[in-house]
């Protein structure tokens, strides 16, 4: 059994209002190696918070979250060196790095809710059960 991390992907359409539809999981493993999303929009859920949501928009964010995911978001980049609170370090491109980034708060249309927790044995079919207890 390997201890993983996932936060929930929450659409947010309103975000002064704070309501939102979760949208999807972000699972991260570092014993298996293994970062993976899933994902399902439902329209009229989202679009009862808000009508004129943009559905397009949404999913568009949600293809990025797969692109970060999969290490294709900044290709063309390369790994430099960031700033940090004590200095400079060179920045790594790992599924750990990456679900840093995921897992940071923000006020967009698709946010990440708070991180949780678990052992799994399987990472790939946990990511599936999240989806469906928590999305679906």
């Amino acid at each position: 059994m390997s201890p993983y991390q996932y936060v929930v992907l929450r659409c947010v359409p309103r975000v002064e209002r704070e309501e939102f539809v979760n949208v999807g999981v972000v699972l991260h493993c570092p014993d298996a190696d293994f970062l993976g999303v899933r994902s399902a929009v439902d329209p009229d859920r989202i679009r009862a918070l808000h009508a004129e949501a943009d559905i397009a928009r949404v999913e568009a964010a949600l293809v990025a979250v797969e692109r970060v995911c999969s290490g294709e978001a900044h290709t063309g980049f390369g790994v430099g060196v960031r700033a940090t609170a004590y200095g400079s370090r060179e920045a790594k491109d790992d599924a750990s790095t990456r679900f840093g980034f995921l897992k940071a708060p923000r006020s967009t249309v698709l946010q990440p809710g708070p991180v949780h927790g678990g052992v799994t044995a399987d990472p790939a079919g946990t990511l599936e059960r999240l989806l469906e207890t928590l999305v679906l």
